[in-house]
């Protein structure tokens, strides 16, 4: 089943991948993030600062949520909607999930990152619509979507 989007949401992607090519520019992982309110204004954008930060939880989508909890309440968490450059890790989808997020869309699938990054010690392969169907609440996920312009921003980082 083909997934479409308004021309929106497809900018609100557009501009999470702009946020994984700037975290890429400061010298951490090509991972950006975005949060957008129930009437599609732009709360809070967050980069990947994994190696900046010196810290392994640093994620694009857990930065994000960590400020998002900071300001905004569960109840309006649920009517926000997360834009991820990719698919989120299980950690991340933890944090979105615990943090009441409503709606996650995606570019570029789990799938087409490990593709990408070739072995590693650090694959924890989990879907995120697999552990968000787990939850005691709904999350909505959409994507993959925009995978080939997703994958641009990863081209030659990961065997650099």
């Amino acid at each position: 089943m083909k997934q479409t989007i308004t021309d929106n949401e497809s900018k609100y992607l557009q501009r999470a991948i702009e946020l994984a090519q700037i975290a890429r520019e400061h010298g951490n992982h090509p991972f950006g993030a975005l949060l957008t309110d129930g009437n599609g204004n732009i709360l809070l954008e967050a980069e990947n600062t994994v190696v900046t930060e010196k810290d392994c939880t640093a994620h694009a989508e857990t930065n994000l949520m960590r400020a998002a909890s900071k300001v905004y309440s569960e109840e309006e968490l649920a009517k926000c909607t997360l834009y991820t450059s990719t698919e989120p890790c299980p950690m991340c989808t933890g944090a979105i999930f615990w943090g009441n997020v409503g709606k996650v869309v995606y570019a570029l699938s789990e799938e087409g990152l490990y593709a990408l990054t070739g072995e590693t010690p650090y694959k924890l392969a989990l879907p995120c619509r697999e552990l968000f169907a787990r939850g005691t609440h709904p999350v909505e996920v959409i994507g993959p979507l925009n995978e080939e312009e997703a994958r641009q921003v990863h081209l030659g980082f990961w065997t650099e």
